[in-house]
């Protein structure tokens, strides 16, 4: 007769948080990698691109952004900070508790598979140095070299040498291909493309989206680096004559109205 199994101890604390929600976690990471992470990303390279088309235009495109004010701060925290976060601290997660096994099973989908992680990792790493050195956040530690008001010729300067210009060509390669690679997954993930032909197409189509992403941003680069800084300075200081006079804090003035 089998002895009745002992009662469990008060010790035991049973499955930790992260197993007891471990497939809701693992959803809302991948889901967040898409929206809003991933689409953040997409607007914010299409935005940066609009510099080719010259200093006025991106000056343009930034002043919208930040005509939000006071709620730009909760808008940034609650739709790219905070989600961004969290995907890459489950990232981590997920990390820690899987092995590449590349050498094992030399097959394309399990380098994706390592390829996918070393990028989340390249890709994060790029974001905290993105936002040490551009955004106001970063002023404390020497950072925050972005001035809203002089958008292209600050952006400009702060990518004038060539360790950064391929630290940003590193890391945006890093994201692009983490977002591609990451879309195709989560179609797997939530039963979008199950069958190997589906998955065929789905190839594709992340692939091309990857290739397009990958030009939209290295094309902003270049246009950071076509920048003449000190002509873009001069459109930035007549755009900030004019908002001031819409806003009534410079009077109108004939050589102002010329310009």
């Amino acid at each position: 007769m089998e002895k009745p199994a002992p009662p469990p101890s008060s010790g035991d604390a049973g499955p930790s948080f992260l197993a007891r929600h471990e497939f809701l976690l693992r959803r809302l990471h991948s889901l967040s990698g898409l929206i809003p992470v991933g689409a953040y990303m997409v607007v914010h390279l299409a935005t940066n691109a609009s510099v080719l088309a010259g200093a006025a235009t991106f000056q343009g495109n930034v002043d919208k952004i930040h005509a939000l004010g006071p709620i730009l701060p909760l808008v940034e925290w609650t739709f790219i900070f905070i989600p961004i976060l969290f995907h890459a601290l489950f990232g981590f997660v997920i990390i820690a508790g899987a092995l590449p096994n590349t050498s094992s099973y030399p097959y394309a989908k399990n380098y994706r598979y390592t390829l996918q992680r070393i990028t989340g990792v390249l890709a994060f790493v790029y974001i905290a140095f993105h936002i040490w050195q551009l955004h106001h956040y970063g002023e404390p530690f020497g950072g925050g070299k972005f001035e809203v008001d002089h958008a292209t010729s600050s952006t400009a300067v702060a990518l004038d040498s060539l360790p950064v210009k391929i630290a940003y060509a590193v890391g945006l390669l890093a994201c692009v291909y983490h977002l591609a690679n990451g879309i195709w997954t989560m179609g797997i993930t939530w039963g979008v493309w199950v069958s190997p032909a589906a998955q065929r197409r789905a190839d594709y189509v992340c692939a091309g989206f990857g290739v397009l992403i990958a030009v939209v941003g290295l094309g902003a680069m270049q246009g950071f680096g076509d920048v003449n800084v000190d002509e873009a300075r001069e459109t930035e200081n007549r755009l900030i004559e004019v908002k001031e006079m819409l806003k009534g804090e410079r009077p109108v003035t004939q050589g102002a109205s010329a310009k």
